[in-house]
């Protein structure tokens, strides 16, 4: 009866049998057990594993720069002391400002984004990435650290000494002893993780991480991030190599460490709980990644679940012509997806599938209050709504919903996901994606396009008279596609404009022109050839007596600068018109990928 209480029903005192315990009321539990331990850790590491690199580096460094204060205070007191007790008991305090703090710390994510990847719920891949950049952050705010102790003069001269010795006593250390010592050190971390998540109050998770912090001094056990500050500040103010540092001290403890929260703790506690532990609203009817997935992450399709999907098992009619519509407000969003189906009308079998994406604010749980099933019924009944309003015969029309901490990220997984031909969204106020800069690997993902991508910037959305400036290339036979598709289905009248240097290349241009527009069935277009040599000025000139601008990728990448705000087109901005910006996916050798963009073949 310790870990419970009962509570007795309103207005009767419970009843008490002999020994006066009570023999009715309701069970309250006065602990998590398990499985509810384990639900709040891979909650929690959904938020962790989808965070922005900026966020978990600047987390990392605040962390690594906290370990400074352990190092400091546990080198003082031990030169100050005869007796190490002092100096052990002040050991946990960085490590109390980084856990209370909310700071990372690299052993802490041994525990929830692996439990979140042995979930199937995030891939190998982003766990790496995620520890990559946490380990990063850690050892530059060490680093800084270190140097603050070196040449601040904070260190006293005995204390200074004492502190040399301890990089020293680690590279002494064989190997096999520092891996297994390091390997308590990462259970003891870890397992205060678990704890922390199992603890109700603040007191009690900070008695939980004084406590066990205790033991890696007591147990002269060593931590990695602990361990790469000594080394730094032992290389600065005595004569350590840095590669003997971290070859002889820093590896063997951070794969000890590592080995450690992993396999002592993770693991353990993860086949300890029972096959229901996900069964609880934020995951209920989630669909896993394939092992394929988990392994290779977006090399194979996803390489994390959302919150919430509630696309079934998906197979795609090899037949149809699919456009892919994210749109973060439905009822706003209507033209844009009216757009989309009069598009897919031209087509024998198009089909248009709409994914509302909602994402959720940072620290959202959604199994509290019932927030899934809202969130969930609302979006279902807004595109209900969506349906009845854009919904035509000869266009076959699907919905779905994502809830995400990610809102950039999901078009391009669903977009892998479902293999549309074209995937056709919004841009300006009010849309998740104006967000995407803060999102990770958004350049990556911007330079390996799944399919055709139309961003359109909605002033109204008047197909009536569309401009198409062109100097060839792939992304301009996109925008002539969807010229041609406007034509048959609106009747919008379609001009052509190419822009030479100078008039001496004015015949040439014409002649370019005409060929192209007749190579594109635009042969009844409006053909228009500037030669100012200025681009955006004729662009801007010619746009004022059209409704619609369509623009192809001059150069690669234009998706991902016009996301970072380095697209340099100000006519997107200044021009009256709705304007479309259309990019083709390209095969990039990997020394551009490595070293930058070149420019498109004309």
């Amino acid at each position: 009866m310790a870990d419970s209480e009962l509570e007795p029903q309103a207005g009767k005192p419970p009843e008490e049998s002999d020994n006066g315990v009570p023999e009715s009321g309701e069970v309250v539990p006065g602990r998590f057990s398990s499985d509810e331990v384990f639900q709040r850790v891979v909650a929690d590491a959904d938020h962790e594993i989808t965070s922005s690199s900026r966020e978990l580096f600047f987390s990392g460094l605040a962390g690594g720069f906290a370990i400074t204060i352990t190092f400091l205070l546990y080198a003082s007191m031990s030169a100050a002391t005869e007796s190490k007790i002092a100096a052990v008991l002040l050991y946990p305090l960085g490590f109390i400002y980084i856990i209370i703090g909310g700071y990372q710390l690299y052993t802490e994510n041994t525990l929830p984004p692996v439990a979140l990847t042995l979930e199937r719920l995030a891939s190998v891949p982003a766990l790496f990435r995620h520890w990559l950049i946490v380990l990063a952050g850690n050892f530059a705010g060490g680093a800084i650290g270190a140097v603050v102790l070196a040449y601040g003069g904070v260190f006293e001269p005995a204390a200074a000494e004492y502190a040399l010795g301890l990089a020293e006593n680690g590279v002494e250390t064989p190997v096999t002893a520092l891996f297994f010592k390091a390997a308590f050190a990462g259970l003891i971390v870890a397992g205060v993780v678990w704890m922390d998540f199992a603890a109700r109050e603040t007191i009690s998770r900070l008695a939980i991480v004084y406590i066990a912090f205790l033991a890696i001094p007591l147990g002269n056990l060593f931590h990695v991030v602990v361990s790469f500050t000594e080394v730094v500040y032992t290389m600065l103010a005595g004569d350590l190599a840095l590669t003997t540092g971290l070859f002889e001290f820093v590896i063997p403890v951070l794969v000890g460490n590592t080995l450690g929260g992993i396999l002592l703790v993770t693991v353990v506690n993860y086949y300890q709980t029972s096959e229901r532990r996900l069964e609880v609203d934020q995951f209920e009817n989630v669909r896993r990644l394939s092992f394929r997935e988990m392994l290779l992450g977006n090399l194979a399709g996803r390489s994390y679940v959302p919150l919430v999907d509630t696309l079934e098992d998906f197979v795609r009619d090899p037949d149809s012509y699919r456009i892919l519509v994210p749109i973060s407000n439905p009822r706003t969003e209507a033209p844009l997806v009216e757009f989309a189906c009069a598009l897919a009308s031209t087509r024998e079998k198009g089909t248009v599938h709409a994914v509302h994406i909602v994402q959720t604010p940072t620290g959202m749980a959604l199994d509290e209050s019932g927030n899934r099933d809202r969130i969930t019924r609302s979006s279902e009944r807004l595109l209900d709504g969506l349906e009845e309003s854009v919904a035509r015969d000869d266009v076959a029309f699907e919905t779905s919903t994502i809830v995400s901490s990610r809102s950039f990220e999901e078009v391009f997984d669903r977009a892998r996901r479902t293999r549309p031909d074209l995937v056709v969204m919004g841009w300006g106020d009010g849309r998740l994606w104006n967000a995407a800069r803060a999102e990770r690997p958004l350049d990556e993902l911007t330079n390996r396009l799944p399919c055709d991508f139309l961003v359109v910037k909605d002033r109204g959305l008047d197909c009536s008279r569309v401009l198409l400036p062109t100097a060839g290339g792939p992304d301009s036979d996109l925008s002539a596609e969807i010229a041609n598709a406007l034509q048959t289905t609106v009747g919008a009248e379609v001009s052509v404009l190419h822009v030479v240097d100078d008039p001496s290349e004015r015949e040439s241009g014409e002649r370019f022109i005409a060929e192209w527009a007749d190579d594109h069935d635009l042969g009844g277009a409006r053909i228009v050839t500037d030669e100012s040599g200025d681009v955006e000025a004729a662009i801007e000139r010619e746009a004022a007596d059209h409704t619609l601008v369509l623009i192809g990728a001059t150069e690669r990448g234009m998706l991902a600068r016009l996301v970072t705000e380095s697209l340099h087109l100000d006519i997107v901005n200044d021009v009256e018109a709705s304007v479309m910006l259309a990019e083709r996916p390209s095969d990039r050798p990997l020394a551009e990928r490595l070293f930058g963009r070149g420019r498109r073949e004309k």
